[in-house]
């Protein structure tokens, strides 16, 4: 099951020591950024509402602001607390469309039928595209999933679960696009992934 902690207030659980956590976080996520597939750990730093997981938690403290629209899934926007402790802890504006999103929060990834409904960037443009940060059970004991790419050494195997439906074929399209698609963060129990746009999936075979 994946990790979360009940909260009774929204201005509680942030971190207790913003520059020190965030930027461990940071150095996490952008460390899983540059070897795509690898699984990097940090303790739990935030205490933050159900359903958000302290992983997820404390990633979208580190890496969201007031520049960065959020937008919820369905599971984290039903009781309006995990909007309230993202805006108090992050500063950052909750939009409804998905196109306008700098990160999207997602609870239930086999839930999200499209990628391709996020921002996905321009050719002028890449960088202003939506990192969706998903919350998994596990890292290492779903279907396996091998990627080449950039920052990979020959190959990189990830068995996250659960995706989003028909992961492979989305992901597919999204590496199609590039320079423009979107980027994932993988937020679990036994650490946190990242697979960006550039990583190109060979296995399972579609």
């Amino acid at each position: 099951m994946v990790e979360v902690l009940e909260q009774v207030s929204a201005f509680d659980g942030g971190f207790s020591d913003p520059v020190q956590a965030s930027q461990r976080v940071f150095r996490a996520v952008m460390d899983a950024m540059a070897r795509p597939g690898t699984a990097h750990h940090f303790p739990a730093l935030v205490a933050p509402p159900a359903p958000l997981n302290v992983v997820a938690g404390a990633v979208i403290c580190a890496l969201a602001d007031a520049d960065t629209p959020v937008w919820l899934d369905a599971s984290m926007a039903k009781t309006g607390l995990v909007r309230d402790w993202v805006v108090f802890h992050t500063g950052a504006p909750i939009t409804s469309y998905q196109s306008e999103a700098a990160f999207a929060l997602v609870a239930e990834p086999q839930s999200l039928s499209s990628l391709n409904g996020f921002a996905l960037g321009s050719q002028e443009y890449p960088d202003r595209s939506t990192t969706l940060i998903l919350q998994v059970e596990t890292l290492s004991n779903g279907p396996k999933l091998v990627f080449e790419g950039p920052g990979i050494d020959g190959q990189s195997t990830l068995s996250p679960n659960p995706m989003p439906s028909h992961f492979p074929t989305q992901w597919r399209a999204n590496r199609a696009a590039f320079p423009r698609g979107v980027d994932l963060i993988l937020t679990a129990p036994d650490g946190v992934a990242a697979l960006p746009r550039s990583a190109r999936l060979i296995m399972p075979e579609t």
